[in-house]
């Protein structure tokens, strides 16, 4: 600053010299203020609204789409629910990708299953826990304060000299005790044997002694036995329900003295080469609630038995009026299976009320009736003509059982599956006899015989709930519940055919029947969606598909005679006829 001054000094002093001083040379320099021509503005509101601006992109949540963040947002931020219009396929607005549980995202917590039993018992007795995500307690704050915020497996110190008292004055009286009559001490009406016995959840309490009953009172007790007797008789056997059947045609017999169940004489085979039908013939309506199963009359096919879940059979006619021709009510639950006689005059059925009942097709009397107590899910009568009278079943306790038809008495029990039994087909001539169950496993056994000869079971196996013989009885085709037909061979080894598998359906969850041709060029199936497959044996390709039913189609069978016909039956009550 000298410098300056001294530099202006200078430039004064040469000024003076040069040129005159003129006369306003010693008067000071005016200062004017300095003015800004812009307009003056008030700048807090600009000040507030940054701000403002600011606070908002704090607060903001963040947009799940987008892939940059200019600031360190809060966990809150991160978390936040997206604010907007409701999301179409949401009710909360948290889109599918953003979900890991059925009510929104669920933060996973790392607890101790000993920290979680302690405050889930905590919250259940005092009304309170500790939320693990903050330090603090949620629930019944006043009861937290109140017991100090212990939980269930904290003991506080007040409670532990209370339990040391009680213990030390139970050894003192014990030690008195030792004085006391021995009389007393055994009699229970005694206040001695009360306090002896306090730990007794009867402490505190007096003997009541018996009185004899009185005559009212041994008659009732006596009916109560009894009705209680016949309950558990009828859990045991099997529900019980009164057998009777209606005959719905015009006569029993026809001009010539034959029955109604007798088979035409003009009806044969056209010829051995089958074809896939494709056309609906006939419907039968008559069940009121759906079809579980259907079966042709043995080698003739003149007449078609269903089984409903109505809890009735019936029989119905196929090549002259298609009516119903005779109804069998004698089970008091569903139909769960039928199965003829090689000669078509008897049948069985078995129902989920626990018994499988041998009927008579002409008369519609029940022969005899079958129980263990356990729902059986399949009835078979073993297929040589000299053994007829022998009757297998699978349980749903995991058993086959074999009965004598003739005398009704239990003859064997094949017990080795871990599920219930779904199906028994005989193989090799009859003298042995293939079994699936709920165990996703295979069992051949020796007829007569209770040991498994061979088991099959592999990791990728599923339940196979119906199992059918190729006509030339070597292979089994199995509808896997995995949506597959497998096939295994029926000689020694039972091996599985890789080469052979027929797909395409879907079967998953139902007990759909599969089946063959005659010619064994076909192999068919139900479905889950109401349509019927037909696939080609030697190609494994799918041939054809009917539309057949609303709802499962369960059930399918091939006429015996006529080469082209075919007989679906649904959960929508009804059965068709195909041709």
């Amino acid at each position: 600053m000298d410098l300056i001054q001294s530099y202006r000094e200078d430039l004064d002093g040469g000024k003076s010299h040069s040129e005159p001083s003129s006369p306003d040379s010693s008067s000071p320099p005016l200062s004017l203020p300095s003015r800004s021509a812009a307009p003056k503005v008030d700048d807090t509101m600009l000040s507030l609204t940054v701000a403002g601006q600011a606070q908002s992109l704090i607060a903001k949540p963040i947009d799940p789409t987008q892939h940059l963040v200019s600031f360190n947002p809060t966990y809150d931020q991160l978390w936040a629910p997206i604010v907007g219009p409701s999301h179409p396929y949401a009710k909360d607005g948290l889109a599918q990708g953003l979900r890991n549980h059925k009510l929104g995202f669920v933060e996973n917590a790392n607890i101790e299953p000993f920290a979680f039993d302690e405050q889930y018992n905590t919250f259940y007795k005092f009304g309170y826990a500790a939320d693990p995500a903050e330090n603090s307690y949620v629930g019944d704050v006043e009861g937290f304060q109140k017991n100090d915020g212990i939980s269930v497996y904290n003991i506080p110190q007040h409670e532990q000299k209370k339990r040391k008292l009680e213990k030390k004055k139970e050894m003192l009286e014990d030690k008195e005790g030792d004085q006391v009559d021995v009389e007393e001490l055994d009699n229970p009406a005694t206040d001695t044997w009360l306090m002896k016995n306090r730990k007794s959840p009867w402490s505190g309490k007096k003997d009541w002694l018996q009185e004899e009953l009185t005559e009212e009172q041994k008659k009732y007790a006596e009916e109560h036995a009894k009705k209680m007797a016949e309950k558990e008789g009828e859990k045991e056997k099997g529900e019980g329900h009164t057998d009777k059947s209606i005959f719905h045609g015009k006569e029993d017999k026809d001009y010539q003295g034959r029955s109604w169940i007798a088979a035409p004489k003009d009806a044969k085979a056209n010829n051995d080469h089958c074809y896939i039908p494709k056309r609906l013939v006939h419907t039968w309506s008559g069940h009121t609630k759906g079809v579980s199963a259907i079966r042709f009359f043995p080698k003739h096919g003149h007449l078609i038995l269903s089984a409903g879940m109505d809890t009735k059979v019936k029989i119905w006619d196929v090549f002259n009026s298609g009516k119903c021709m005779q109804t069998y009510m004698g089970h008091s639950k569903a139909v769960r299976d039928i199965w003829f006689s090689n000669d078509g005059t008897k049948f069985l059925s078995a129902g989920y009320d626990k018994n499988i009942k041998y009927w008579d097709t002409e008369t519609g009397k029940v022969i005899s009736t079958f129980s263990t107590g356990k729902v059986p899910y399949v009835v078979r009568l073993n297929p040589d003509e000299d053994k007829q009278n022998v009757l297998l079943a699978g349980m749903s306790d995991k058993k086959i059982v074999q009965w004598d038809v003739n005398t009704g008495q239990i003859t064997q029990e094949y017990d080795q599956h871990l599920g219930a039994v779904n199906t028994i087909t005989f193989v090799d001539n009859n003298r042995r006899f293939v079994t699936s169950s709920d165990d996703k496993s295979l069992r051949v056994w020796e007829f007569g015989i209770p040991v498994v000869i061979k088991y099959i079971s592999e990791p990728h196996m599923h339940s196979m709930p119906s199992i059918a013989v190729h006509p030339n009885s070597n292979w089994l085709a199995c509808q896997s519940l995995d949506n597959q037909i497998l096939i295994y061979g029926t000689r020694e080894r039972f091996q599985l055919n890789k080469k052979k598998r027929f797909a395409g359906h879907i079967v998953a969850g139902y007990a759909c029947q599969v089946n063959f041709s005659l010619d064994g060029r076909f192999v068919m199936s139900g479905d889950g969606e109401g349509r019927c497959w037909f696939w080609d044996w030697k190609s494994c390709k799918v041939f054809r598909t009917i539309r057949c039913h609303n709802g499962v189609c369960i059930g399918c069978e091939w006429h015996p005679l006529e080469q082209s016909k075919v007989a679906t039956c649904g959960w929508d009550g009804l059965i068709k006829y195909w041709d």
